[in-house]
């Protein structure tokens, strides 16, 4: 017989104990390798390259490359302007080139690379997501939102993605391919084309930030580390001063990954105040990988030790982005493990964003509720890490990134 002392022991431990969800996929199968890990996939498939872009090109390169396609260099400024300060690749528009030539020289320099396919806008009219095909109909996605003294627009760098994350829309479909430096930086002309037009609502009683992006977060579909040398290229390009490029700040441009630790460190190498961003979204190895396959290759730690010396050779204080997922990795015990992982590497180098998932009904993959929300904000703040719940924006239009292209694909 049972006693009854020992029996309300053990519900009461089943109660308080938490519950643990683990990763899994849902309508999808995940690619796996013979030993049974999901696979990871660093290199672009072989595909068509897209047509070179003025924005492909360095600016001391640009003068000779228009001039080895027949046209005088000098134009390589005039259209320079056209593209980066006027946000148009239209010959229509350019009415200080020849007429005879014009058409020829616009389409050989500045060839379109993103089709609109479809955009939504939210209700209030702050944020536009965007559908774009490339030129060999690969689908990417960028989001442009206004907030209050800033538009953010957060661009893809790669169509799919090979981390193969199982809770990511992009990552089901695998990686396509890498885009090229100028199919990035041609989103952020678009989006400030879309500014310039007045396409984007939102705009607060007293609010006179200029209509032009002014913060760049590399979240959109892709790992951007994979794509390394057309990143850098198009970060460049964004943080060269008008005409020869977009003009913006450093400090004003984020850059995410997963953990790939050995450009994370090539990235401090830069020589570039870009903000830095590590995608966790758990403490803990066990949980991690199954939730971020690539920590197969580079632990927490590992990936944690590359975000500190990022910040100890650039000054720039490291963002830690945690998604919030309801029973799977929102416990008080993960919040309380990740302060202490943060604190033993020092004090003032980070800033955590937990991200409270969109939520899909029926699904594994929601997110936590508002009290373990603020439960796991308490215990970070508690151990003095800043902390700040990411204002998410899109719900209502498939917010997450990966989803209208995977509707359309």
């Amino acid at each position: 017989m049972t006693n009854t002392t020992d029996q309300t022991a053990a519900d009461a431990v089943r109660r308080t104990k938490p519950r643990q969800v683990r990763p899994a996929t849902e309508g999808w199968e995940q690619k796996k390798g013979p030993d049974g890990r999901p696979m990871l996939q660093f290199a672009s498939p072989k595909r068509g390259k897209p047509p070179v872009h003025l924005a492909d090109i360095a600016p001391a390169d640009r003068k000779a490359h228009v001039a080895e396609l027949g046209f005088p260099g000098y134009r390589a400024a005039q259209l320079a302007t056209h593209y980066f300060v006027h946000h148009t690749n239209d010959a229509a528009e350019m009415s200080d080139l020849p007429a005879a030539s014009r058409d020829g020289l616009v389409a050989a320099v500045l060839p379109p690379l993103l089709t609109e396919v479809r955009r939504f806008a939210t209700d209030n009219g702050d944020t536009i997501k965007f559908l774009w095909k490339l030129h060999d109909g690969a689908l990417v996605e960028s989001v442009l939102m206004r907030y209050p003294g800033r538009i953010t627009l957060c661009v893809s760098s790669q169509a799919g993605c090979g981390m193969n994350c199982p809770f990511c829309a992009t990552g089901q479909a695998g990686l396509t391919r890498n885009m090229s430096a100028a199919e990035i930086i041609e989103q952020v002309v678009m989006a400030n084309a879309a500014l310039a037009r007045g396409e984007l609502g939102g705009r607060k009683k007293g609010d006179h930030t200029p209509d032009r992006v002014s913060n760049i977060v590399f979240m959109g579909m892709g790992e951007p580390l994979a794509n390394y040398a057309r990143l850098m290229s198009a970060v460049r390009t964004m943080l060269a001063p008008a005409p020869d490029g977009l003009g913006m700040s450093a400090r004003g441009i984020t850059v995410s990954t997963v953990g790939l630790v050995p450009a994370i460190k090539k990235l401090a190498d830069e020589d570039l105040p870009v903000t830095f961003a590590l995608s966790l979204h758990a403490p803990d190895d066990q949980l991690r990988d199954e939730l971020i396959p690539v920590n197969s290759r580079w632990k927490v730690d590992e990936a944690l030790d590359a975000a500190r010396a990022y910040f100890d050779k650039t000054g720039r204080r490291v963002s830690i982005e945690y998604a919030l997922i309801k029973d799977m990795n929102d416990h008080g015990w993960r919040a309380d493990l990740l302060a202490e992982k943060l604190n033993e590497r020092g004090h003032g180098w980070v800033h955590v964003n937990p991200i409270p998932l969109n939520p899909t009904p029926g699904s594994i993959w929601t997110a936590s509720e508002k009290d373990v929300q603020q439960e796991f904000v308490r215990r970070l703040e508690a151990a003095g890490i800043p902390t700040t719940i990411r204002d998410t924006r899109g719900k209502e239009i498939d917010g997450a990134c990966g989803q209208l292209a995977a509707a359309d694909g």
